[in-house]
């Protein structure tokens, strides 16, 4: 059996970080974790091939060569995925496909000879021993979670390290909260299930052998989920891991606001190698996070928090929202001075919006206010607005107008480094630095040099951090060019507000 494993090109949004990527060399921003782990799966004797439209484009002879193309998706990547789908249908190839995308509304999807729903460890294997048969059938499903310590290594060997930003892996599943617009509970429950320390260092073990990886991404939808279970299995463990390796490379992860709360949390994740948190933080408007069910963000000053948070030793990338129904204009003015003040690096907005399988989503259905199936660019929204679709729009082209632009992000990274502190820590982890990294390095002078409208800002905060806080140089690199990312997204965030307002004229 021959088995063509296809994952979907990611828009323009500000996750795939695609301007970033180019000035620093790269393809993509992580690597596949999900068809790599349905790669090992698989039997073993089955012939398998990944392409990543990310990474390289897909052939008619990729296409002829498979039995099966098997397909994996979120919901942002579905303009990618229909693609993939005609072109399968004119090639005559069969598709198995599963992912979030599909395990929600599958029946959208013409073209898919296999639905494989839900977590692939319960469904996958009842495909394999089918198709075995003869006897496959259309849609493979479950209302069980699975037991994530039987998961097994994802086959990293399908992939070069060299073409991604930061290598990937998954330590549990779930989140204990239930804000109404995320869909984790609904896909993976409300009880983290999380994988053993052996199984992690293993995955770690295979990426520091695939390549020269700096940073490792923790695709976790809440890794604080359960913190016992954190505290006294997985980060002790990792700890003694880097003490004996001497593992060059950061972890990156995404996590709740409630961190700043166990300084013992904290202390153990800074000795680990966690450096980088993504927070979802939404919105300073405390009527907006009860509605939200946004719990955990209330009953504390933010802005105090974020900035326990940065002196620890921690950067966070913060997540907001803009358009909840008790959101008013004066919350986007509101928002935006919540961000400029926090001195959050990389603060990512987007319109509020309802995806399949949240609660937000069968309200707004029952109150007729769905204006489609969903919408996945920063300044789209799938809801009819409360206030209005021209004082929403108008309140988010502020909001971006204030954080987005080169002078506005020189100014909260100023406050950035201003509060953040090396952070104390009972592990050393020196990066290694090879003749590889000093030509990368002088390859993104060279390109942020080329960018006319671009270097002004990159070498200011440069030359700031030098005089002022020199311990920093790599950080001031790094956000420096993430200024340049963060403008372009701002242009690309304008031109779907402006197609909005025009559309609804």
């Amino acid at each position: 059996m021959r088995i063509l494993l296809v994952y979907p090109e990611m828009p323009d949004t500000f996750y795939a970080l695609k301007h970033f990527i180019k000035v620093v060399g790269k393809k993509a921003a992580f690597p596949p974790l999900g068809l790599l782990t349905i790669s090992s799966i698989l039997p073993a004797v089955w012939e398998k091939k990944l392409v990543d439209l990310n990474v390289t484009t897909l052939t008619d002879d990729d296409l002829q060569w498979a039995d099966y193309v098997f397909l994996s998706a979120m919901n942002v990547q579905e303009q990618s995925v229909r693609e993939i789908l005609r072109r399968c249908r004119d090639c005559n190839t069969k598709v198995v496909a599963g992912g979030p995308l599909f395990t929600h509304e599958h029946e959208r999807f013409d073209g898919v000879t296999h639905f494989i729903l839900n977590e692939a460890e319960i469904t996958l294997p009842l495909f394999i021993n089918d198709v075995q048969r003869n006897e496959a059938k259309p849609i493979y499903q479950t209302k069980a979670f699975a037991d994530v310590t039987l998961s097994p290594l994802p086959h990293f060997g399908l992939v070069n390290m060299k073409n991604y930003l930061y290598a990937i892996v998954q330590y549990s599943r779930g989140c204990p909260y239930l804000c109404d617009f995320c869909d984790v509970t609904a896909l993976f429950g409300r009880v983290p299930r999380t994988k053993t320390p052996e199984q992690i260092i293993a995955e770690l073990e295979a990426v520091n052998s695939n390549g020269n990886v700096q940073l490792v991404l923790f695709a976790d939808d809440n890794l604080i989920g359960n913190k016992k279970i954190l505290k006294t299995e997985l980060l002790p463990a990792l700890i003694k891991w880097r003490k004996e390796k001497n593992a060059s490379f950061f972890f990156a992860t995404q996590l709740t606001v409630n961190l700043a709360d166990d300084e013992e949390l904290m202390q153990l994740l800074l000795d680990a190698g966690f450096r980088h948190v993504f927070i979802g933080i939404e919105t300073p408007e405390e009527d907006s996070l009860k509605g939200s069910h946004k719990n955990q963000n209330l009953k504390r000053n933010l802005l105090q928090t974020i900035h326990t948070i940065h002196q620890k030793g921690f950067i966070i990338s913060g997540g907001f929202i803009a358009g909840f129904d008790t959101d008013t204009e004066e919350s986007f003015k509101n928002l935006a001075q919540f961000i400029q003040q926090s001195g959050i690096p990389l603060p990512i907005v987007n319109l509020l919006k309802a995806p399949p399988g949240t609660e937000l989503y069968e309200r707004i259905k029952r109150e007729k206010r769905l204006s489609r199936a969903f919408a996945f660019a920063e300044g789209e929204t799938n809801i009819v607005p409360a206030m209005g679709e021209d004082k929403l729009y108008n309140g988010f082209k502020y909001i971006i107008d204030q954080i987005y632009l080169p002078q506005h992000s020189f100014e909260r990274l100023k406050t950035f480094f201003k509060n953040h502190r090396f952070p104390a820590t009972s592990v050393k982890i020196r990066s290694r630095f090879s003749t590889a990294d000093v030509i990368s390095l002088i390859q993104i002078f060279i390109r942020m040099g080329l960018l006319q409208k671009q270097r002004g800002y990159f070498w200011k905060l440069f030359w700031w951090v030098l005089r002022y806080n020199r311990k920093f140089m790599d950080k001031a690199v790094f956000y420096g060019i993430m200024m340049y990312q963060m403008n372009q997204t701002y242009y690309h965030i304008l031109k779907q507000v402006e197609w909005q307002l025009t559309e609804k004229k």
